[in-house]
């Protein structure tokens, strides 16, 4: 019995076993002591993917509150999900056709048009171009993007941007005046942050991984290095080097970066 213990708490103590162990029976994730919900779900789904592990009873769990997602973002994010996990979610994907303006804007704002056009390249669909040249449109003049029309560029907006133009066959000089603005918010850390002066974070800096990895370059040295630092002996990860919150969160977001893998996945 003591080793089959000592066995199970090995097993819990890799980042994959740490989220493996906060799913319920309803195949939903949660915090410790929290509640399951569809977003921390499908992150979990996105960070178990990427690092090539199994998600139980999560896809289910998605299809059963596809009705029940407030956010387009919300929609747009248990989408990718699905899609990673081999299923076309067609009702989420005519929501977010739906959302598409004129403009080429999907939903209220730069944020929902990135991740609506991650949506669709993850289940194998075009993106619309009409949506491609308006995210190209909102890049800002110090070569980032923002959440909101604009708004302040931060890394992750950018990365994410990053993102969905190259699965929408984007490369050239706004990737580079993209990768450009990553890099002024790198810190002698090895780590990325949000936005000048906030310090280095475990998303921020996973984020900016990503972007490096879909356009095809190298990842920044003392990036990964920055990550590895943070990992705890439960095999969760710290938010930062001051502060430990939403461990299942962090780690989801951490995995795809530590496993060199950019969304859409």
């Amino acid at each position: 019995m003591g080793l089959r213990l000592l066995l199970a708490t090995a097993v819990a103590a890799t980042p994959i076993g740490f989220l493996q162990t906060h799913q319920l029976p309803s195949g939903g994730f949660a915090e410790s002591g929290g509640t399951a919900g569809p977003a921390l779900t499908a992150w979990a789904i996105l960070g178990l993917r990427a690092a090539g592990a199994g998600t139980g009873g999560a896809l289910p769990y998605l299809q059963a509150h596809e009705n029940a997602l407030p956010e387009l973002t919300d929609a747009e994010l248990v989408a990718v999900a699905e899609g990673a996990l081999g299923v076309r979610p067609t009702g989420l994907l005519d929501r977010i056709r739906r959302a598409q303006r004129p403009n080429g804007r999907i939903g209220p704002n730069v944020n929902s048009t990135i991740w609506g056009i991650l949506a669709l390249r993850q289940s194998h669909l075009p993106a619309p171009r009409v949506s491609t040249r308006f995210l190209l449109r909102q890049q800002a003049r110090n070569g980032g993007w923002a959440w909101y029309l604009h708004g302040q560029p931060d890394s992750n907006d950018t990365a994410a941007a990053i993102e969905a133009l190259r699965a929408s066959g984007v490369d050239g000089a706004p990737v580079r005046r993209g990768l450009a603005y990553l890099l002024r918010l790198r810190n002698a850390d090895g780590g990325f942050e949000l936005t000048p002066g906030r310090g280095s974070d475990a998303q921020s800096t996973a984020w900016a991984v990503q972007a490096f990895v879909a356009a095809r370059k190298p990842v920044p040295k003392g990036a990964l290095a920055y990550l590895r630092g943070l990992r705890r002996p439960d095999g969760s990860y710290r938010y930062s080097k001051r502060f430990v919150t939403t461990p299942v969160w962090v780690t989801a977001q951490v995995l795809p970066a530590l496993h060199r893998r950019a969304f859409p996945l």
